[in-house]
């Protein structure tokens, strides 16, 4: 009876708290930080959160929001390829076997179409959950906020809103080093693939490559950049289009190394000795970058501690009962191996 009433007491508290920041205009994070005193919220925005606060009754004392809540038993986990993300898996299955909690994959297939998200997750039992890289829109994952179901979003697919906690690697900071490797190699024209343009770490490692061109005053040549989707298939193709140009670029930064390799097929096929003729960098070290000849250059993802993060950042905000979404950025590093080298034009 008495955890009917505490659960009650919890869904009753977030739905207060959602309907002060849809009345007010405002994030969820934005009245938490009103709640808590923060000084980073305007006099205005403070005074119309409180108003609205003090019309539906909300207390705003910290024992009526920091609860006691019941263990998690079992997380469920949404991972669009298993073999592709083994790491952070493993990353996952390390972090909730310190916890004592079950997993279980949550399958779409499986799944009705008139399903809820939180309907398609509780069906494998799941009392939270990771999505990685969800293909569910921000719409959907805000009701799952609404309905009160604990839940991280790890390398999230699209620009999400800032009320979801998310754990992503620092892939602007990536893009930065990967480019500057390339023009301390005397490389001017890189070519670029950048996966699916829609996603948010084809947005990001796009802004890190610009970001150093712009700083370093160097242009920035639209006709050097193809879109793909992030598969060997077309890193093949579009590395095909763009060393066919009658000026090809000398180095490319494909933005996964599924990509980059195909680049090498390429190279090849065109009598293009690698790194001689012309440089490539990848993006993710995966298992495989190191056993391909030439060994790749790439950019260094922290699978594991990804997947890990995913699981601490859900079980603290659960401990914490927190209204801020908590958003994760864990770093990211290059790997310089034998598919890069100086530009043949500097010879």
């Amino acid at each position: 009876m008495e955890d009917r009433q505490e659960n009650s007491r919890v869904r009753e508290s977030r739905a207060l708290i959602w309907d002060v920041a849809r009345k007010s205009g405002v994030s969820i994070s934005t009245v938490s930080r009103v709640l808590n005193g923060r000084p980073d919220v305007s006099v205005a925005t403070r005074d119309k959160v409180l108003a609205h606060v003090r019309d539906l009754g909300y207390n705003s004392h910290r024992n009526t929001h920091t609860v006691v809540r019941a263990p998690l038993q079992r997380v469920g986990v949404s991972i669009p390829n298993e073999e592709h993300f083994m790491g952070m898996l493993h990353g996952i299955t390390d972090a909730l076997n310190k916890q004592k909690v079950q997993l279980s994959f949550c399958s779409r297939s499986s799944c009705g179409p008139t399903q809820t998200l939180k309907e398609r997750l509780q069906a494998d039992g799941a009392d939270a959950a990771l999505l990685v890289l969800p293909r569910e829109s921000d719409e959907e994952l805000l009701e799952l906020c609404h309905a009160g179901f604990p839940f991280v979003v790890i390398d999230p697919r699209t620009p999400l809103s800032d009320d979801i906690p998310t754990v992503t690697a620092a892939n602007i900071g990536g893009a930065r080093a990967a480019t500057k490797h390339l023009l301390s190699l005397g490389h001017r024209r890189i070519g670029l693939l950048v996966g699916d343009a829609r996603w948010c770490m084809s947005i990001d490692r796009l802004a890190g490559y610009q970001a150093v061109m712009f700083a370093t005053g160097l242009p920035h040549d639209p006709a050097l950049i193809r879109e793909s989707d992030f598969t060997l298939e077309g890193g093949y193709q579009a590395a095909m289009e763009l060393l066919s140009l009658p000026e090809r670029p000398t180095a490319i930064f494909a933005f996964s190394d599924d990509m980059a390799v195909g680049v090498l097929h390429a190279a090849l096929e065109l009598g293009l000795s690698v790194p001689r003729d012309l440089s490539v960098v990848g993006f993710d070290d995966a298992r495989f970058a190191s056993f391909v000849t030439p060994a790749l250059t790439t950019v260094h993802q922290p699978r594991y501690e990804l997947g890990y993060t995913g699981v601490d950042v859900l079980f603290r905000n659960r401990a914490e009962a927190r209204l801020d979404a908590i958003h994760t950025s864990l770093s990211t590093r290059l790997v310089v191996r034998h598919s890069t080298g100086p530009s043949p034009e500097s010879f």
